[in-house]
């Protein structure tokens, strides 16, 4: 068994989607990034990259490409598990947790644990997904930008 943590941050900004998880959400802001910004899942594709020592998500999709302009992150993640299973890994599990002051994102968890969980080809009971905030402290808690942190099991 091997683990990977992967962390991603994006900065928050006017006339751009909120996507995380690959749920997209209604709010004033959102991610500014070369794909749809998606900081779950770039998190999640370093963990799983990482456990595999398969290098980082920048290293098989740089933001030099522009092929992967407003890219569907849910997708990026699909195919960094393919290469990982290609290396004959099996995902074991995922924990992740988003760091945000707003929106309140408890409504969409479970949907962000079934897309994950697509993406991966494993059961929802596999994904873990939090929220937090930062108590109005950093870059996440002005409402500056949002973060991810994850962790993949893979075997």
């Amino acid at each position: 068994m091997r683990i990977g943590h992967g962390y991603d941050v994006h900065r928050l900004k006017e006339g751009r989607r909120l996507i995380l998880g690959g749920v997209e959400i209604e709010y004033t802001l959102g991610l500014d990034g070369h794909s749809d910004a998606d900081v779950l899942c770039h998190a999640i594709s370093d963990a799983i990259l990482g456990a595999a020592k398969m290098g980082d998500i920048g290293l098989l999709f740089p933001d030099t490409d522009m092929s992967f302009k407003d890219a569907d992150s849910v997708e990026l993640l699909r195919t960094a598990v393919k290469v990982v299973s290609n290396k004959g890994y099996k995902i074991v599990n995922i924990d992740a947790t988003i760091i945000a002051q707003k929106p309140k994102l408890r409504p969409f968890i479970d949907k962000m644990c079934e897309n994950i969980a697509g993406a991966c080809g494993v059961d929802v009971d596999a994904v873990n997904i939090k929220a937090t905030t930062e108590e109005g402290l950093g870059f996440s808690g002005e409402g500056l930008g949002m973060a991810a942190h994850a962790v993949c099991l893979i075997d």
